[in-house]
């Protein structure tokens, strides 16, 4: 899916059978520039015109896990919630940033959060030496250790963003449909469904109404695309008609 700072954005789902790194590296190959993501080590292998950007919320979250491990009387006290209040207090500042321009947040960022990424990465660093790799805590280090050059690398441009929360919440229909009617029992039905739901998913995005934007798109992409090779483009969300938009309160 586009970021956060895309004047049209897109959401874009495909399936393949596996997550092997081949699949993405074919997906992405005309694309050059950030590319936020999970830990996944697939994405590490993609060339290096594709800037990868980790994920704070999965660093924070393997704190977390190991803050749930410990009896509630030794969490406040200890080095998984130390972890954790780093992390949050990443996400405390880039609130606080929220309404700059990706110029003055860039700015700010170094200023503010660059320090505290630096506190982090010294305490991780020395609280490895003193923790059992394979406990939860331990875990969560090495996570937050292996992925750090990714972890940091928002800092490059003020519109990126701490998290790779937005593509999974786009995501997220996606697997409760899964949950709620068990997934295509084909690989043509769930590349067929993907592009489904790209479209109603797309069209949300960019505030038009998904039912009457995909009445409008089935009952004139057919002829136009007998008639015309760029037909494709002409359905863009920023071309639907204002019937298809959803009225501003």
């Amino acid at each position: 899916r586009t970021s956060g700072c895309a004047e049209y954005p897109i959401v874009l789902y495909e399936y393949q059978p596996s997550r092997k790194a081949e699949h993405a590296q074919a997906f992405l190959k005309d694309f050059s520039g950030w590319l936020h993501a999970d830990g996944y080590q697939g994405y590490h292998k993609l060339p290096e015109n594709i800037r990868v950007v980790g994920c704070w919320a999965h660093a924070r979250r393997k704190f977390d896990e190991a803050l749930q491990t410990l009896p509630k009387e030794k969490r406040q006290e200890s080095p998984a919630a130390t972890g954790e209040c780093y992390c949050t207090r990443l996400f405390q500042l880039e609130q606080s940033l929220a309404d700059l321009t990706p110029e003055e947040r860039y700015n700010k960022r170094l200023e503010l959060e660059k320090p505290v990424l630096d506190a982090l990465l010294a305490w991780a660093n020395e609280a490895s030496a003193k923790t059992a790799p394979k406990s939860a805590l331990g875990k969560a280090l090495h996570y937050l250790r292996e992925q750090w050059p990714y972890l940091v690398r928002y800092l490059e441009d003020g519109r990126l963003e701490l998290s790779n929360n937005r593509a999974e919440r786009s995501i997220k229909p996606f697997v409760m449909g899964r949950k709620n009617w068990l997934f295509s029992n084909t690989p043509a039905g769930a590349q067929s469904s993907a592009v489904i739901y790209s479209l109603i998913e797309t069209a949300k995005e960019n505030d038009l109404d998904p039912y009457r934007y995909l009445v409008w798109l089935l009952n004139n992409a057919p002829g136009l695309s007998q008639t015309d090779e760029a037909w494709a483009e002409s359905f863009l969300p920023v071309n639907a008609p204002q019937e298809c938009r959803i009225p501003k309160p």
